[in-house]
């Protein structure tokens, strides 16, 4: 499966967070403690996999999908009963856990994707606890776990800002000594709805920097990817698995495409991505057609921006979260990242076939 047909149902577990990372996009700040209803769960898991094939279920959040540990141990063991060994299921979490989360995790968790953005310094400046405490050496010392003792992928999903954007290689080093073989590395973007509260970096800079670490990670059969590239796998019209749509549930009851629609009650500009809604007294989703058959339309052949790009088949328009964040139209572009994926298409293969694990 492409990357742009990855389909599977997500799971905003809960707003709370035991870190304070200077470059957060969810204002989960802004709200109350929220954590996902277990009923909402099992009548969101029904749906899915009465209408998909797919077995894929997927945890995330507006905060760390840890701290509600016990929530996420019910909803894998919902979903197993359901479908047994076919169920795939993934995480990506902020790796500052105890260890006998981790031993949890090793074993009933296939693909953990560990937020990182590269060498201690870097991670504590960037990513640390709520009480201003540094986080590198507990995440090292449980992604070391979850390698040696689980049957589980462990990869890293960094973040590239100002400290890093230079380091790419040494950041490589770093993570293929902590046992690390796959790597996705996506630019720093703004927060919902705060275009100027971040540390804007050289996204053409990042392309060609991520290009030389790239062909340094090839060297030594070690995955690394860049979101900009992340459909060069096969040609697509669309970005991702928000366009399909796939259910993302939310904290407050619904259901969104994307991981930047993190609240349905908020009606702003990122509510075009909320297409359905848990009835709590009848214990069912009404689903919204009309919103889900917008969502589906939005595609390249769509977008009169992206009409004479050569790299329009092998980027489907960039993510949408982000366009509609930044430009407050579905239909959009991001003009600041398209020079840098032309430039990686000019100088890397496409047409790849399909990644091994996909873009978390």
């Amino acid at each position: 499966m492409s990357h742009s047909k990855k389909v599977m149902i997500s799971f905003f577990l809960t707003t709370k967070c035991n870190l304070d990372c200077v470059y957060c996009y969810t204002n989960k700040r802004k709200y109350k403690h929220q954590t996902l209803d277990f009923k909402f769960a099992q009548i969101g898991i029904d749906d899915f996999f009465k209408s998909n094939n797919s077995r894929h279920i997927r945890f995330f959040a507006a905060g760390e999908p840890t701290m509600e540990f016990e929530l996420m141990k019910k909803i894998r063991e919902y979903a197993y009963e359901k479908t047994g060994n076919n169920l795939l299921v993934e995480t990506q979490t902020n790796g500052v856990f105890p260890i006998t989360i981790a031993k949890w995790l090793s074993t009933n968790i296939d693909i953990i994707w560990v937020s990182l953005d590269g060498v201690p310094d870097v991670q504590n400046h960037y990513r640390p606890t709520i009480t201003g405490k540094p986080t590198s050496s507990v995440i090292e010392r449980n992604i070391k776990y979850l390698i040696r003792r689980g049957t589980c992928m462990v990869g890293i999903r960094s973040t590239i800002n100002n400290m890093n954007l230079y380091n790419q290689i040494d950041n490589i080093r770093y993570f293929a000594n902590l046992g690390v073989k796959y790597i996705w590395t996506d630019p720093m973007f703004p927060s919902i709805g705060e275009k100027d509260a971040y540390e804007e970096i050289d996204i053409l800079e990042y392309a060609k920097e991520y290009l030389k670490a790239k062909k340094y990670a090839d060297k030594y059969n070690i995955f690394y990817g860049s979101f900009l590239a992340c459909n060069f796998d096969e040609k697509t019209k669309y970005h991702c698995r928000a366009c399909l749509p796939v259910p993302h549930l939310t904290t407050d009851g619904y259901v969104s495409a994307c991981d930047m629609a993190l609240f349905g009650a908020n009606n702003n500009h990122m509510s075009v991505f909320i297409y359905g809604k848990w009835d709590r007294r009848n214990n069912k989703i009404i689903y919204d057609e009309e919103k889900i058959n917008y969502i589906k339309s939005r595609n390249v052949d769509n977008m009169p921006g992206c009409n004479n790009c050569i790299a329009k088949y092998h980027c489907g328009g960039y993510c949408l979260g982000e366009v509609m964040n930044e430009t407050h139209n579905l239909f959009g572009k991001k003009e600041r990242v398209c020079e840098a994926i032309r430039y990686l298409m000019r100088n890397m293969q496409t047409n790849m076939g399909c990644y091994k694990y996909l873009h978390p």
